[in-house]
This record gives structure tokens, sequence and C-alpha cells, in this order.
């Protein structure tokens, strides 16, 4: 039967996990094997003085011990360059234009629709022999227009074209605090 892992509390394994590295990229850093911080981790092997002085500078961000845990303070990003932003906001524009473009006749067409089905059982019940067929056909056009793949694929459009008018708003925002923080 194999036996439990006992969860380790050793320097090496709090620092690893508190700047999120692996094993190997730990042992890069303290110029020792992966397998050796294995060996740290698990107890088997004892920290020595020269890979505790390296570890030291690292070791010294760790938060005390009985301290509560708060959210690391937010380190500040370089202003990016503003033209990758710029393009991007620009294709946001362009592609929300887009799809407003193709969603206005298919909103019209609903609008339609729905005028359709209001005066449909009128028109039907009055209809003749020669009008009943295109009045049947215009029924059936209506039910697909306000059928749920058709109301689907609006929804559809419109989300879209929003999520990208929203991205282009933020991107705008951000670029102009960006261009007034460079000023």
């Amino acid at each position: 039967m194999a036996r439990k892992s006992i969860p380790s509390t050793t320097l090496v394994q709090t620092v690893r996990h508190y700047f999120g590295l692996q094993q190997s990229e730990l042992a890069a850093y303290l110029g020792v094997t992966a397998a050796f911080i294995g060996h740290l981790e698990a107890g088997r092997k004892v920290l020595p003085s020269q890979v505790l002085l390296r570890l030291a500078p690292l070791a010294a961000w760790l938060p005390a011990p009985d301290a509560p845990a708060s959210p690391a303070a937010p380190v500040p990003e370089a202003l990016p360059d503003p033209e990758p932003l710029k393009a991007r906001c620009d294709f946001c524009q362009y592609r929300a234009a887009n799809l407003r473009r193709r969603l206005r006749p298919l909103e019209v067409h609903a609008a339609q629709a729905r005028r359709w089905q209001q005066v449909l059982p009128a028109l039907l019940a009055a209809a003749d022999a020669r009008t009943r067929p295109w009045l049947l056909r215009r029924q059936e056009q209506a039910a697909r227009e306000l059928g749920p793949e058709a109301v689907a694929e609006r929804l559809v459009l419109r989300l879209q074209a929003e999520a990208f008018e929203t991205e282009a708003a933020a991107l705008a925002t951000l670029l102009t605090g960006d261009e007034a923080g460079r000023l």
C-alpha cells in the first residue's frame, strides 16, 4: 500500500511556492540540481550553508509566519508602447461597426416580421383564394425571422459588437490616461 505524502514545510519549499518556481528553476538559481532540491524538501538532506546564503535574499521576502496574509503590493507596470494598444482599439472599433452593420438589416427584418404577425391573423381571416397563399408565405417568413435561430444570431451579433465596443472604450480610456501620464 502506498504511503501518503506529507506536505513539506521546509524553507526551500516555502520559498519555491511563494515565488511560484519549479524545483528545476530554484535549483538553477541556487546552483544545485533539481534532485537535490527534492531531497531538501523531503528532509532527506540538510541545507548546506552555501546554499542557504544564496537562498537568503529570496527568503527575506517571505511574510512573517505569524503575520496575517495580506495581498501583495501591486508592482507598478512600465508604461507600454501605445501603438499596439491603438491598433487593437482601432481593430475593435472596426469590428464593432462591422458587426453593427450586419445586425442592422436583421433587426429591421425582425421588426417587420413582428408587425406582420400582428396583422396576419386578421388578413388571413378576410383573405380570398388569390391572396391567401401569399399571406401564408409571408407568415412562414415572419416565423423564420422570429424563430430561435434568427433570434440567437441577432443576440450573438449584438453581444459580439458590445464586447468589441467595451474593449475599444477601455483601451481608449487607458490610452487617454496613459498619454496624459506621460505629459
